[in-house]
């Protein structure tokens, strides 16, 4: 995972805004809110996962599938190499948001518990 000059611009605003996020989520609900803050970031990189080749998982959507598959098929060899390679980097970052919502989760809901029965 190799990050461009961009990606080193924009580490820092994003560890500041998490960084906010938590303490703001601390501060609001102690432990509790960051096990929740965790709980979300968690959910919201699920959800990307899941969704990475298409959409998934609505009644209003079943020709939608269809469409996606004819323009898989349809699709030239660079475009598919293409389009692996993004979800081979989404995925790589993806990573990294599990990583965080795993802690986030442990250090909240693990001090909540122990503050709660000690």
């Amino acid at each position: 995972m190799r990050m461009t000059r961009v990606d080193w611009f924009l580490l820092p605003i994003l560890v500041a805004a998490l960084a906010g996020i938590a303490f703001g989520a601390f501060l609001l609900a102690g432990f509790l809110g960051l096990g929740v803050v965790g709980l979300i970031i968690g959910v919201m990189a699920l959800r990307i996962e899941l969704e990475k080749d298409g959409a998934v998982s609505n009644v209003m959507t079943t020709s939608l599938y269809a469409d996606q598959m004819k323009a898989r098929e349809n699709m030239t060899r660079a475009e598919r190499a293409e389009r692996h390679a993004e979800s081979v980097t989404l995925l790589k970052w993806l990573f990294v948001a599990k990583v965080v919502s795993a802690g986030l989760i442990i250090l909240g809901f693990g001090f909540f518990v122990l503050f709660q029965l000690g």
